[in-house]
């Protein structure tokens, strides 16, 4: 039985080339954490998002000189860009120009209404979406006065903003609704869910480091896909964006959405392990990264009990005293040196994953 209830029925926009709403498959994306002046440095961050899967990309747009540079960064990478703007609106202006895809604009901050409607009428003119990026940390004062930093006020800050846009004819939106924490920003797109076919741009923003990060959003966006919310999603860590990239792939693929290339599992050692089980499933989990066909990959510590417990696994290694095996289906092949355990394994599933008889995995 699925966990996952039916999703959300929205309207459907696009930014670029990547459809957003109803049925078009849930985005994973994240945001660069260069200097966006910089174009060398965020392209070659963009880039390795890219292999890891990343199918949109959000910058950070602080000043004129960050606007301007989107157009070379555009030249140089393949996925859509999303203009982050704060505070002054010609920012947003200059970034569409550039050639961004999409502007995401925070309703607390963007300003007075004739700086919202030329952000508008800009989007409009070169047919990008716009998202109504709301913080529970930045809410417009007035709302933030009459019901604090909460989940209502989140929701009511999104509904008049959404009205504002529609009243200039501006139908292209997706709405976020973030907090620091899960019970708010689960309950925000709750309240919202049912009083505007937007699409969610779903996430828990400020999430904190590896652990934290990874806890809080696994449990918020896990949630609320499971509810059938969320269009697209970012996970927030305060780390390397690919992990960000990584960890919301892990998310949909547990919730049986999505799967994205191979599926690593592994055991989690006890004292009848003698290899370095730790550093042999760290790099395989970083090399298959850039892989993208659908195959089960087993990494266990034991080479008695190892290939029964992982029988579901299309391929792995488990290791002895000395010695490491290579199994299939449960059945072990061969012996290996444990010295070169994660290149030869890594060898033979680049051969599994261009035989279709092996495997009956396919890419996402």
């Amino acid at each position: 039985m699925s966990l996952v209830k039916k999703r959300r029925k929205t309207r459907q926009i696009s930014i670029g080339k990547v459809n957003i709403g109803s049925d078009a498959p849930i985005s994973v994306q994240s945001m660069t954490n260069t200097d966006t002046r910089d174009v060398d440095t965020t392209v070659t961050q963009i880039r390795l998002l890219e292999k890891a899967g990343c199918e949109i990309i959000r910058v950070a747009v602080p000043d004129m000189d960050a606007a301007l540079a989107i157009e070379k960064i555009k030249t140089r990478i393949s996925i859509p860009l999303v203009a982050d703007i704060h505070f002054d609106y010609r920012l947003a202006l200059a970034s569409a120009k550039a050639g961004a895809e999409a502007l995401r604009i925070n309703p607390g901050n963007i300003g007075a209404a004739h700086k919202v409607k030329a952000v508008v009428d800009c989007a409009a003119d070169h047919g990008i979406p716009i998202r109504i990026g709301v913080n529970a940390g930045s809410l417009e004062k007035r709302i933030e006065q009459r019901l604090g930093t909460t989940a209502e006020a989140m929701v009511e800050s999104a509904l008049q903003n959404i009205e504002t846009l529609e009243n200039l004819n501006f139908y292209r939106i997706k709405v976020s609704l973030k907090a620091s924490d899960v019970p708010r920003t689960v309950s925000a797109y709750r309240l919202l869910a049912d009083k505007t076919d937007v699409p969610f741009h779903v996430g828990v923003t400020e999430a904190g480091g590896l652990y934290a990060g990874i806890t809080k959003s696994a449990i918020g966006i896990g949630m609320l896909l499971s509810e059938g919310l969320g269009d697209t999603l970012r996970v927030s860590l305060t780390r390397d964006p690919v992990e960000e990239v990584r960890t919301g792939y892990e998310i949909l693929r547990a919730l049986g959405i999505r799967n994205r290339g191979p599926e690593l599992i592994s055991c989690p050692t006890c004292g009848r392990c003698k290899i370095d089980l730790f550093k042999i499933a760290r790099d395989t989990e970083k090399a298959l990264l850039e892989r993208t066909s659908r195959i089960k990959v087993a990494i266990m510590g034991c080479a008695v009990n190892g290939p029964g417990e992982a029988k579901e696994a299309d391929i792995g290694i488990a290791g002895g005293d000395g010695k490491a095996i290579l199994f299939k289906k449960g059945r072990v092949i061969r012996k290996m040196d444990p010295e070169n355990l994660v290149d030869e394994l890594l060898e033979e599933i680049d051969n599994m994953m261009t035989n279709s008889e092996e495997i009956n995995g396919k890419k996402d």
